[in-house]
C-alpha cells in the first residue's frame, strides 16, 4: 500500500521500520521539526526523521497542518492510508479525509481508557494491571475513533513507564502491520469504543512530578515508576547547601511506618501515609549517575529519622 507515515519519538520507530520492511511504499514521512538539544543546543532531528532519511523517504516537518497549502501537499502524496504513531500534532478534518482508507492511529493504551497524551505513564501511575496497544481509525475527537485491533500486555509489579514503553513498541509495530495487511485485503472491521470507562491521560506537568509522601505507599511507588525515566518523580532535601532536587527512578511499596517523608533505614526506605517505599534508584541534581537507595543515604549523609521534603 502507499503509506504516509506520521510520527516523532522512539515509540514510532519500530512501526515505520516494520511497514517499510513489509514492502509498503512510504510516500512521505511527517515528523516534528528538529529541536535544539544537548549542551551545544544543536538542532537534533527526531528519531523518526533519522530513520526516514535512512530509508530514503521524503521527510516533511510542517509547523501546522491547518492551512490549505498543507492539505494540498498532503493530497499530492496520493496515499492509500496514513499511519499515525505519536506524531504530536492534531490532524484537521481536511487531512483526515484525504487518504483513500483514512488515517490509522497506533495508540498506547486499551481504549477508551487513557485517551490523550501520556497513556503509558498514566497506566503505571494508576496501578493498572494491564496495558496494550490499539489500532484506531482517526476522527476529529481526541482518540475517540473506532478500534480495529488490540494487543494486551500485563504490567508486571514494579514495571516502570520506560519498561512498559519499550515492551509496547514491537507489539505496536506487529499490530499495525497486521492492520495494513487486513486493510489491503478489505477485511479490517472497526468497532466503536465503549461509552463507559473513558479516562484521559493528560500531559504530565513538572509540579505533578513532586512526590507526596502523605499518600499511601502503593500510590507513591506507582507514581515514581510511572514517571520513570521521564520526567522523573522528585523530592527536595537540604544536604547543607540549600534545597536540592533528587529524582527517584524506581520504588517499591514495603511494610513500614513513621511520619510521612521520614527515612526509615539505611537502605533508602521512606515512610508514607500507609506503609513505606524502598527507593531503588535515585539521581541527585548535578551529581552524575544513578545510585541505589543505600548509596544515596551514605552519599547524602542521611540517617534514619531524617525527613525528606
Amino acid at each position: 500500500m502507499r503509506v504516509v507515515f506520521m510520527g516523532t519519538p522512539d515509540f514510532a520507530v519500530p512501526t515505520l521500520a516494520r511497514l517499510a520492511a513489509d514492502g509498503h511504499a512510504i510516500a512521505a514521512v511527517y515528523t516534528r521539526a528538529p529541536a535544539r538539544a544537548g549542551r551545544g543546543m544543536a538542532l537534533k532531528p527526531s528519531p523518526v526523521h533519522v530513520l526516514a532519511e535512512t530509508l530514503g523517504a521524503p521527510v516533511l516537518t510542517p509547523a501546522s497542518l491547518k492551512d490549505p497549502q498543507a492539505a494540498e501537499t498532503f493530497a499530492g502524496h496520493a496515499a492509500d492510508v496514513a499511519v499515525v504513531v505519536a506524531y504530536g500534532m492534531l490532524l484537521p478534518q481536511a487531512i483526515l479525509d484525504l487518504p483513500r482508507h483514512g488515517c490509522l492511529n497506533l495508540h498506547g493504551s486499551l481504549l477508551p481508557r487513557w485517551r490523550g497524551a501520556a497513556p503509558i505513564q498514566r497506566a503505571v501511575m494508576a496501578g493498572d494491571a494491564e496495558s496494550g496497544v490499539g489500532v484506531m481509525r482517526m476522527e476529529a475527537g481526541l482518540d475517540t475513533g473506532p478500534v480495529a485491533l488490540e494487543a494486551r500486555l500485563p504490567i508486571a509489579p514494579g514495571m516502570t513507564a520506560g519498561e512498559l514503553h519499550d515492551a509496547l513498541m514491537p507489539l505496536g509495530a506487529d499490530l499495525m502491520a497486521r492492520a495494513l495487511r487486513a486493510l489491503d485485503q478489505g477485511d479490517l472491521p472497526f468497532t466503536p469504543q465503549a461509552e463507559t470507562g473513558v479516562l484521559y491521560a493528560h500531559k504530565i506537568t513538572n509540579e505533578e512530578a513532586r512526590i507526596d509522601w502523605t499518600r499511601p505507599a502503593r500510590e507513591v511507588a506507582n507514581h515514581v515508576n510511572g514517571l520513570s525515566p521521564f520526567p522523573g518523580a522528585f523530592f527536595e532535601a537540604d544536604f547543607g547547601k540549600g534545597p536540592e532536587r533528587v529524582k527517584v527512578l524506581r520504588a517499591e511499596a514495603v511494610p513500614g511506618s513513621g511520619a510521612p517523608g521520614t527515612l526509615c533505614d539505611a537502605q533508602g526506605t521512606v515512610a508514607c501515609d500507609a506503609g513505606a517505599v524502598r527507593l531503588h534508584a535515585l539521581r541527585r541534581a548535578g551529581k552524575g549517575g544513578v545510585v541505589t537507595g543505600a548509596e544515596f543515604v551514605r552519599g547524602a549523609h542521611r540517617v534514619p529519622g531524617d525527613r525528606l521534603a
